[in-house]
């Protein structure tokens, strides 16, 4: 293999599930997504392989948890090392051996290198975005969840068996 399937095994990103607003000034503090069409959500993380089959669902995380934290506290990193990376959004950068764009320097330009290797991450990661829209597509994840808090995680492992 060559590019970027050589040395990575997983593609992750973090997708949001909208909620009602919550009644209680901390909750909503707690679930805040600006990218939520509520703008309260739950986020899971979902985590692909270069075959575009889900290998891993988190647990669901308050909408204000960033995406750097989740894939901490997933367990996932366990398994990186210098041949076995993560791809990844900007949302993950601060991880070694998770591989994100580069980002443009303060009051500079990128690269053509470095806009070369961002066309490459992302078109790698397109693979895990496509994921997202299937699950929403199919209305797995697309709705506002109005159900029980604790019943959530059913959700997440039909995304999974999908």
């Amino acid at each position: 293999m060559h590019g970027p399937e050589e040395h990575h095994k997983l593609i992750v990103d973090s997708t949001c599930i909208a909620v009602p607003q919550p009644d209680d000034s901390q909750q909503r503090k707690a679930y805040y997504n600006s990218k939520s069409s509520t703008n309260y959500a739950f986020k899971v993380q979902i985590a692909c392989d270069f075959n575009h089959q889900i290998v891993h669902v988190s647990e669901r995380y308050q909408g204000s948890v960033h995406d750097i934290t989740i894939l901490r506290e997933s367990g996932l990193l366990k398994y990186t090392e210098e041949s076995v990376q993560i791809i990844a959004d900007k949302g993950y950068i601060g991880e070694e051996y998770v591989i994100t764009p580069k980002k443009k320097p303060h009051r500079g330009e990128l690269t053509a290198e470095d806009k070369n290797f961002n066309r490459n991450i992302n078109s790698t990661r397109a693979a895990i975005e496509n994921i997202n829209q299937r699950l929403k597509t199919y209305a797995i994840m697309d709705d506002v969840y109005r159900g029980a808090i604790d019943d959530f995680h059913k959700i997440t492992k039909i995304a999974q068996v999908v």
